[in-house]
């Protein structure tokens, strides 16, 4: 999977893909986009993207997401705890990531915007920086996916409900590694049907 060279740190993946979608009414990640499931065009993209481990936690209607990415290279983590919030699924993820890994990408699975070469270049920056956390940016809004060095992990993993990597980011402030991203993909999840119309849009143009 890895497109690494033996000196790079690697870098890992956690798609956050859980959750129940209480806003939407129904189970977002398996809705449509571009005519695949909004989970696995997310996954597609990470696993493009040449990480090093790609972790998906799932949780909500678990087996209907695994299948929707069958095929896909990655493992898997199960939540059963995913209704107490986002914390879980994160500290599930962080979890079972491999000793070796040196930083965590921490994806949504609702944002279809995200492409290979945007990940890839979060991911470099960090190598080439060696940033605690960093943060792309659209237009000067902060977005996701966010990274996080290893050194931070356990902190991200103990915090509760669903502030974790926010917690963080107001915490380490002055140390945050921003990245300039001229895709508006960072900034777009996919929390209500005038989101999802604008994500098909946005997604089935690239």
């Amino acid at each position: 999977m890895t497109q690494n060279s033996e000196h790079e740190p690697p870098v890992a993946a956690v798609v956050l893909a859980a959750g129940g979608s209480i806003r939407m009414g129904e189970l977002k990640q398996l809705l449509p986009i571009c005519g695949r499931p909004m989970v696995r065009l997310v996954t597609e993209a990470v696993c493009a993207a040449g990480l090093d481990q790609v972790v998906v936690v799932v949780g909500a209607q678990a087996e209907a997401v695994q299948r929707a990415l069958s095929g896909l290279p990655v493992e898997f983590a199960r939540n059963e705890e995913w209704a107490a919030g986002m914390s879980t699924s994160v500290r599930t993820g962080l979890g079972v990531l491999r000793p070796e890994i040196q930083a965590a990408l921490m994806v949504l699975a609702d944002q279809p915007g995200l492409t290979p070469e945007l990940l890839r270049t979060i991911t470099a920056r960090y190598r080439r920086t060696g940033a605690p956390i960093v943060v792309p940016v659209y237009r000067g809004r902060r977005g996701n996916p966010v990274l996080f060095d290893r050194v931070l992990l356990p902190e991200l993993a103990a915090a509760e409900g669903d502030r974790g990597g926010r917690t963080l980011i107001i915490r380490y402030e002055a140390r945050l590694e921003c990245v300039e991203i001229d895709d508006p993909g960072v900034i777009l999840d996919v929390d209500t049907r005038e989101d999802y119309e604008q994500a098909q849009a946005m997604a089935c143009q690239q």
